[in-house]
């Protein structure tokens, strides 16, 4: 095919389409970057011809492609790289784990994903216990929540981290944590190149078609977000899944805001994502409006206080640019609420509205601030597999919070209460999963919190978009909208509610509601393809012929 040469138009049938305009749809015709039909195999057979692409797709499913809604792109490079020790039971087995790599040779042996909450010990390593383990290694491990880290005595001598603040014998949080992680994250532009293109092949082939950045000084220089920005989106010779990206930087004037929203080629989304007001449950640095269950006198910690947050969302909100911050307690949340209240003295509450703040996690919070959260429209990114891996009777939140627990991760109510509420990974902290987040909505540890496998779908699609202010025709497969999905090796398709009480599932074509992957076979959809815009990020091997 000539450069010039407009490219044939793709139709897939005999399969299903997840369409809001025909819920009955099982083809779909896609010319260049649009949706140009959707209906019944019937109809399909008079579209197809010598001009026309034809993908047979042997019963799959064509949905929109997710969007993940809180990402860290270099960071998901680098654990794709390092030691995966999420899987680690004991304190033992992340030891040999250590010892393993540097029994390969290993200088610097970087790990990720551990969580002592689940280990017979209940107890982190020491300094001197890496070490011995590394063999003199510079060694550095973040713990599964990315808010703390242990590192070898050899890494913390080097960058005398025993004199900083957070430091505990290895553990490492706040500034010490800060320190080692910049430390170890002294990266050439090829090196950041390298890690993100990883990362975005690794989240197209998941079925993600956008990936939200959060973006931040402490977690990497501004050029970390500049590389990333030059390699994403059309007129690249590699596609890439887009990123919308934010930039988390503290403001106190409009200035400031146009300043920040004309950097970054003019694409930034907003000054919102891990600004942050606290830390998190698993290190105990989210803070609380009681003490640690597990730790009589520590309520967590505070790194903004209500003027920086009120001065920050004044300047935004002046500008109507969309202002945010990562919060996890309900102390963390009260900061914030009140600052939104200050700020609405202001403005007014209609300015407020209309600027869309947006909070990253909200793990706790009580009625009265979700209620606060929609009287000002400030929506929610929120992290279903938290839930999953840590919400069950006995898991981290028990161990943390006690009673407190049920509280946690309110989105049934957040959605109940009409909160705009998209979902996430916080990659790397929970893998890039899309359709693990589904489930782990429809399994919430507290049944209250359900919500359904549409609702929670529609968080990980179309709200993404909304979220940062995208085209409303983003997030939905009908004649005229982008050319952006997936396609699915499913094994069964059904329609599922969250409630244990009433019948929760039904394939039953005459409901009229497009059907989504049963979520409880063991086995979730495998991904065979993924487009945005008309362009192939991913095919699985052999799946279209090309």
């Amino acid at each position: 095919m000539s450069h010039h040469e407009r490219p044939r138009p793709i139709l897939y049938r005999n399969g299903s389409v997840y369409s809001p305009a025909d819920p009955f749809a099982t083809a779909m015709l896609v010319d260049g970057a649009t949706v140009a039909w959707v209906g019944s195999e019937h109809a399909a057979a008079n579209l197809a011809g010598p001009d026309v692409l034809t993908i047979d797709l042997d019963g799959a499913l064509i949905t929109p492609g997710f969007v993940d809604a809180h990402t860290h792109t270099t960071e998901t490079g680098i654990a794709l790289g390092s030691i995966d020790l999420s899987a680690c039971r004991s304190l033992g087995e992340l030891l040999t784990a250590v010892s393993t790599a540097a029994q390969a040779g290993a200088s610097t042996i970087l790990g990720f994903g551990w969580d002592e909450s689940g280990w017979p010990e209940k107890r982190v390593p020491t300094a001197a216990e890496l070490d011995r383990a590394g063999r003199g290694a510079l060694v550095y491990l973040v713990r599964a929540d990315i808010h703390s880290a242990v590192v070898s005595g050899t890494l913390a001598a080097g960058l005398e981290l025993a004199g900083v603040d957070g430091w505990s014998d290895g553990f490492v949080v706040r500034g010490a944590h800060e320190a080692a992680r910049k430390a170890t994250r002294r990266l050439s532009d090829g090196q950041r190149r390298s890690y993100q293109q990883a990362a975005l092949l690794h989240a197209a082939s998941r079925g993600y078609i956008a990936v939200t950045e959060m973006a931040a000084a402490h977690i990497a220089p501004s050029d970390d977000l500049r590389t990333l920005l030059s390699i994403d989106g059309p007129g690249h010779d590699l596609p890439l899944p887009e990123v919308i990206p934010y930039w988390a930087q503290l403001t106190s004037s409009p200035e400031e805001v146009r300043e920040l929203m004309l950097g970054f080629d003019g694409r930034l989304a907003g000054l919102a994502g891990d600004l942050n007001v606290d830390g998190s449950i698993g290190s105990r640095t989210a803070a609380l409006r009681e003490d640690y269950s597990d730790d009589p006198g520590n309520r967590g910690t505070l790194y903004l206080g209500e003027d920086d947050v009120t001065a920050h969302l004044l300047a935004a909100t002046a500008e109507s640019v969309q202002a945010g911050f990562h919060v996890i307690g309900d102390a963390g949340l009260d900061v914030v609420l009140r600052a939104l209240e200050a700020t609405a003295r202001v403005t007014g509450v209609e300015a407020v509205r209309r600027s869309r703040h947006r909070l990253e996690h909200v793990e706790l919070a009580d009625d009265a601030a979700v209620e606060a959260l929609v009287h000002f429209g400030v929506a929610v990114s929120g992290q279903p597999v938290f839930d999953a891996l840590w919400g069950a009777g006995g898991g981290l939140y028990d161990q943390r919070l006690g009673g407190r627990r049920p509280g946690m991760n309110r989105f049934a109510s957040l959605l109940a209460r009409g909160a705009l509420l998209a979902l996430g990974s916080d990659s790397p902290v929970t893998p890039l999963d899309p359709w693990a987040s589904v489930r782990a909505c429809l399994q919430h540890s507290n049944t209250l919190e359900r919500i359904s496998a549409r609702a929670a779908f529609i968080a990980h699609t179309r709200a993404g978009w909304r979220l940062a202010g995208r085209s409303p025709m983003l997030g939905q497969l009908a004649p005229g909208t982008p050319a952006s999905f997936a396609v699915w090796e499913v094994e069964e398709l059904m329609v599922q509610t969250p409630d244990a009480r009433v019948q929760s599932w039904s394939t039953d074509p005459r409901a009229g509601t497009p059907l989504l992957p049963a979520l409880d076979t063991g086995n979730l959809p495998v991904c065979l393809q993924t487009v945005h815009e008309g362009r192939r990020l991913y095919s699985a091997e052999g799946f279209d012929g090309r």
